[in-house]
């Protein structure tokens, strides 16, 4: 071989999913929960309830069917086809699926906002206050105290929005505001969906979200939340919902979004729901059953994207819950879920570092008990979605590798709320091999553990004689 070729790409999921080598973790850091945006949340311990039978999986999470009560013991390592499952989910279809559009477009967030964007969406959520900018985002609210209603916006795209109560405030509702002062929210019994989405109707309108799909099924210590989706493009979205609370009293109490449309932005080919399911069941990776990989529920006809936890968007002290909700279990062993039907949108992801919808496939699951649920997987591979790892700022170095035949493995440190992409490059002296991050979602709060992480590539020869090194930095790899 003469000329460089990549021969070998891999995927490590260490969020739900399945393995095929083996994939050693180890704590390396503890840090803090963190959001999409850069948003601290304090995530709910307790109270958290789901309505109805159709759920949907974390965006890009692999497809693992959400965990339900009667599911038992912990989740041991997934599997690849036509290995044994000892904890993860394979996936049939049954029917045929939809081919796609062959290309399609990522859609971005640009620019900025001002003060008077700002202040527009604090008289959406009857936020009394001026803009104030600090730290690169936009507050209105009480300055000291933090009682009352508080908003905050980032200046910059995507502009991640929060609000939030900061203490008790009167049931009155001023005259002329389109939102009644909020109650607190927490105590109390939830009001209904059809009451929540009334209450948050005026906001999402105003959002331009009149049209979104809604979900109103998520219930937190008496707060119903309306999740809504929008349609971009003619097409559904996932895992980029504006999320609306709504308090036992009938008012708004907080929600989260994001201020800057998206616009159309580069175009890629995409692949068939078909190849999306066969990437799906090659996945690789270990199950903790608490990070990342939570189950969100979904309106009977539409997908829906995480959790939105509202809440403060600062540390409040409290000691931050693990992201999934109390009584969430992990899976039964050897899980086989069935693909029912496909339908192509976009879904939350970073596109080149930076927040983004890209082409996705949405698929409709049943488990083996029955249950629904939905979930996305994007349709564009993700090493083309990901930067470059010259131009991240830094990049995943390959700690060590294994040669057998034609099967190179390679160990690397890698984190739990991401999935690797380990791809090859062959030369007649060299096996180049690089690795690609991908967060699994925008907005999952998420603890930042560091795993020692393995996988295998398949070389078009095998290895002899010939160097491996790193594809970034032109260093050789040790040999394990």
């Amino acid at each position: 071989m003469n000329e460089t070729e990549p021969t070998g790409v891999s995927q490590v999921d260490v969020t739900p999913g399945r393995r095929r080598s083996p994939l050693a973790v180890s704590v390396v850091a503890a840090a803090v929960l963190l959001a999409g945006g850069g948003t601290y949340l304090a995530v709910a311990a307790a109270g958290g309830e789901r309505g109805g039978t159709e759920q949907a999986a974390v965006a890009d999470n692999r497809g693992a069917p959400p965990p339900t009560a009667g599911d038992g013991g912990t989740t041991a390592p997934g599997i690849a086809p036509g290995e044994p499952d000892p904890g993860g989910a394979t996936y049939r279809v049954a029917g045929t699926l939809p081919d796609g559009p062959g290309t399609a477009h990522t859609y971005r967030p640009k620019g900025t906002v001002d003060a008077d964007d700002v202040a527009r969406l604090a008289d959406l959520l009857g936020v009394e206050g001026t803009p104030v900018e600090e730290h690169g985002a936009w507050r209105v609210g009480p300055q000291k105290d933090g009682s009352g209603a508080v908003l905050r916006v980032d200046a910059q795209a995507p502009a991640t929005w929060t609000y939030h109560v900061g203490g008790p405030v009167t049931d009155n509702c001023p005259k002329g505001k389109k939102v009644c002062p909020p109650d607190g929210g927490g105590s109390g019994k939830p009001v209904g969906e059809d009451a929540a989405k009334r209450a948050a109707a005026p906001v999402l309108e105003g959002l331009g979200l009149a049209d979104a799909r809604l979900d109103a099924s998520q219930v937190m210590d008496g707060v119903r939340v309306v999740n809504a989706d929008p349609v971009v493009a003619g097409l559904p979205t996932y895992d980029w919902s504006t999320g609306i609370r709504v308090g036992s009293g009938g008012a708004v109490v907080g929600g989260s979004g994001r201020l800057l449309e998206p616009v159309r932005a580069a175009e890629y080919p995409v692949m068939t729901a078909q190849e999306a399911v066969a990437e799906l069941n090659e996945a690789v990776g270990h199950r903790d059953g608490r990070i990342g990989g939570c189950a969100t529920p979904v309106p009977n006809g539409g997908p829906q994207a995480p959790d939105v936890m509202g809440g403060a968007a600062e540390p409040t002290g409290a000691d931050p819950a693990a992201p999934c909700e109390p009584g969430r279990t992990p899976l039964p062993p050897k899980e086989r879920v069935t693909i029912r039907g496909a339908a192509f949108g976009l879904a939350g992801q970073l596109e080149k570092g930076a927040p983004a919808l890209v082409p996705a496939w949405l698929f409709d699951a049943e488990r083996e008990n029955g249950e629904r649920y939905r979930f996305a997987y994007p349709a564009v591979p993700v090493e083309r979605l990901a930067p470059e790892p010259d131009e991240a700022g830094g990049h995943l170095r390959v700690d060590r590798y294994e040669a057998r035949d034609r099967t190179l493995t390679v160990w690397f440190t890698g984190g739990v709320c991401s999935r690797y992409t380990v791809r090859a490059e062959e030369t007649a002296t060299q096996v180049k091999v690089r690795l690609y991050e991908t967060p699994v979602e925008l907005d999952r709060a998420c603890i930042a553990l560091g795993v020692d992480l393995s996988d295998t590539v398949t070389l078009r020869v095998p290895l002899g004689d010939r160097e491996v090194v790193d594809a970034v930095s032109g260093e050789p790899v040790p040999r394990k």
